[in-house]
């Protein structure tokens, strides 16, 4: 049994997930699988998907009352950012002054949370490859969170991948940039990839298998190397040949560095305006 799956096992209380969509699923669907009771959760969703009914048959209370739910022991806030302040009055009466309250909303700081719910307050942000266990999530804790509580959460979020620490709640917002957001960023490389295959010749449908497999088989090398990027990048590009001619473009001036360090800094803007 792994730390986790401890953690997961020690709930006494309930767990609420408020916002059951690819994120929370992908979250409720770890837990289960690392042990955590199903009739200690409790799901809220004005919209439940048919994969919330499936685990709804296995003992997850699907939309319960206020009444019947009484004060949680830790509430996961997965809806979407725009409509926390319309969710919160509902959710408000879940909190207690001890009750965990785990938030994954991109730009909702925790003074917010912690204004419109009450709680014990800590701010995460993972991103969509949790959804085949392989996201990174980085978490920052209020103040006032318990050592109990972190190692909880901490739990809940490994149950999609790896977990990250941080102090300083300023961090977020480059963070929601670089890896919440992240995934999205090399989609468009395989998307864009393809297309210039098909500009140089090649066949949509091979241009588009090479593509993705040419990304996700980088990323998985990536993964299991201990090398860096940058040497691994050395290490495919020999003097003078193809990949140095390609990266001479990619890395002139105006090229993909330059391009990627504005479009995080256009994310992380926006992650702060979120919070306004």
């Amino acid at each position: 049994m792994t730390p986790s799956s401890d953690a997961l096992k020690s709930l006494n209380g309930t767990l609420v997930l408020a916002g059951a969509g690819k994120m929370g699923g992908a979250m409720l669907s770890g837990w289960l699988a690392g042990g955590l009771d199903a009739t200690r959760v409790a799901v809220i969703d004005p919209h439940p998907s048919e994969e919330m009914h499936g685990f709804a048959a296995r003992g997850v209370r699907l939309n319960p009352s206020a009444t019947e739910i009484g004060t949680a022991e830790v509430l996961v806030l997965a809806v979407k950012p725009q409509m926390f302040a319309e969710a919160a009055p509902q959710l408000k009466p879940l909190v207690g002054p001890t009750t965990l309250v785990a938030s994954i909303m991109a730009g909702i700081t925790i003074a917010a949370i912690t204004k419109l719910c009450g709680g014990q307050v800590i701010r995460a942000m993972p991103n969509t490859p949790a959804a085949i266990g392989r996201g990174i999530t980085v978490a920052v804790p209020a103040a006032g969170v318990t050592a109990a509580q972190r190692a909880l959460t901490d739990a809940l979020l490994r149950a999609t991948g790896g977990v990250e620490w941080v102090d300083d709640e300023a961090l977020m917002d480059a963070v929601t940039a670089v890896s919440g957001s992240g995934p999205a960023y090399v989609f468009l490389l395989a998307e864009e990839l393809a297309r210039a295959g098909v500009a140089a010749g090649l066949p949509a449908r091979l241009a588009t298998r090479l593509a993705r497999e040419t990304v996700s088989g980088a990323g998985e090398l990536l993964r299991r190397s201990d090398l860096d990027s940058a040497t691994l990048r050395q290490n495919v590009t020999s003097p003078g040949g193809t990949t140095a001619a390609a990266l001479a473009v990619l890395m002139g001036d105006g090229g993909f560095g330059p391009l990627l360090e504005r479009a995080v800094a256009a994310a992380t803007k926006r992650s702060r305006e979120l919070a306004k």
